[in-house]
């Protein structure tokens, strides 16, 4: 569906999600383009396998892999720290990874488990890597959000209730989360030369995203995307373009799908909503005072 001949030597680029799917068919693009490339995922056996897979297809042996539970913020921090300890740069950071469907709980972090694993996660690795990401500049940041963000509700008093919201709502209000951050992560870079973007991967065939849905409502999910939804191959084309293409270097603060700039979310422009989901979003995570650089470098 799109192709950009960019090469990525020299780059470093973390993918998350990365061991299967479309995150893996957008980890092999960007390893062919010359990149050295760090997939995450929590499941060691299968970044091994993806990790060896993506090697021998690519001929790039710059390809390693990183432990990481997004319904663990320990798990976060301790990415967050190896990465920052081994790595002299980081150039792109794809918070690709996700679930629907999830168990209606808290996590050992007191957080609703689909808003974690959606959306704080991915806020703690990306508030820790923002220092790093911020001396690789131009440095891009690209969050996955999805269609259902338009039916999403942002409400702090209730954010990570459990038994309160049906699993489509919460799931809408993660990716709403996702993108508003991502507004203000924007509003916050603009003139630091890190972009941070949206895309909307709509509905792609051939990944595990529907694993932890009831049998009868995942075989006839699987049914309809077999019908309707993209390969995963295309969108792994569609994430890498907006990681590597040239002319996408200064765009920030836009939502893409089918690469397409696409119609975002009405509330990616109300500063106050997204400064406060900033702030709320830290306490949530419980950043410690070493780990807030904010209180020191913004």
């Amino acid at each position: 569906m799109c192709e950009t001949s960019a090469r990525m030597d020299g780059k470093v680029v973390i993918i998350t999600g990365g061991s299967t799917g479309m995150g893996y068919e957008a980890a092999k693009v960007i390893a062919k383009k010359g990149a050295k490339v760090i997939i995450a995922s929590r499941n060691e056996a299968k970044l091994i396998k993806a990790r060896n897979r993506i090697e021998q297809i690519t001929g790039n042996k710059n390809v390693s892999y990183k432990l990481l539970d997004l319904a663990s913020l320990d798990s976060v921090r301790s990415f967050a720290n190896d990465t920052l300890n081994m790595e002299e740069r980081v150039d792109v950071l794809i918070n690709n990874a996700g679930a629907v469907g999830l168990p209606d709980k808290l996590t050992a972090d007191g957080l609703n488990l689909t808003m974690q694993v959606n959306y704080f996660g991915a806020f703690l690795l990306t508030y820790l890597l923002l220092p790093l990401l911020k001396s690789s500049a131009p440095s891009r940041i690209i969050n996955t959000s999805a269609s259902s963000m338009y039916i999403g509700h942002i409400d702090f008093d209730h954010w990570n209730d459990v038994e309160y919201y049906t699993s489509v709502e919460v799931l809408a209000n993660s990716k709403l989360a996702m993108t508003l951050f991502t507004a203000e992560l924007d509003e916050r870079f603009r003139n630091s030369d890190i972009t941070a973007n949206t895309i909307d991967p709509f509905l792609v065939r051939d990944t595990n995203v529907l694993n932890n849905l009831p049998s009868l409502t995942k075989n006839i999910s699987q049914l309809f995307l077999n019908v309707v939804g993209q390969p995963k191959e295309d969108v792994g084309k569609q994430i890498a373009i907006l990681a590597a293409d040239p002319s996408l270097e200064t765009v920030s603060g836009k939502h893409f799908k089918f690469c397409q700039k696409w119609i975002n979310h009405w509330l990616v422009s109300d500063r106050k909503l997204t400064k406060e989901l900033w702030d709320q979003s830290k306490i949530a995570v419980k950043l410690s005072s070493d780990e807030d650089w904010e209180a020191y470098d913004y």
